[in-house]
């Protein structure tokens, strides 16, 4: 497989299934594919973090809200890689609950990768609603 086909190959199953695990309450994966090296950032559609403290904390914190994942679906608009960094930016639809209470939503969500030690990690993702 080509550079390309492996980090897409590595968004739509790896990358999704973490994304799907944590809106059924389980941050562990998500743990595992992000950076351990700082500098690490969210610019959440409801919360910030900051390094690997916040970044923690917010993780928690995301799996004690969600449960309940009825759909998970990433709708990948762009992407690129140069050398050992890449991103994603796309749409994020999502169904589950969110504090006990079903709700349905979609986030613009891009993401700055970083490849350590030959696997993709996450080193910062921006997500916002998307209304209207």
């Amino acid at each position: 497989m080509s550079d390309r086909a492996d980090f897409l190959d590595w968004v739509r199953t790896k990358l999704h299934d973490a994304e799907l695990a944590l809106h059924n309450g389980d941050a562990g994966p998500r743990r595992e594919l992000w950076s351990r090296s700082e500098p690490v950032s969210v610019l959440g559609a409801w919360r910030n973090a900051f390094g690997q403290q916040e970044l923690e904390a917010l993780f928690s914190d995301l799996a004690r809200q969600f449960s309940n994942c009825t759909s998970y679906r990433f709708e990948l608009q762009s992407y690129n890689i140069v050398g050992d960094m890449a991103y994603t930016a796309g749409l994020e639809h999502t169904s589950a609950s969110v504090d006990g209470e079903p709700r349905s939503y979609v986030l613009r969500a891009t993401q700055i990768y970083r490849r350590e030690d030959g696997a993709w990690k996450v080193a910062h993702r921006h997500a916002d609603t998307v209304t209207g």
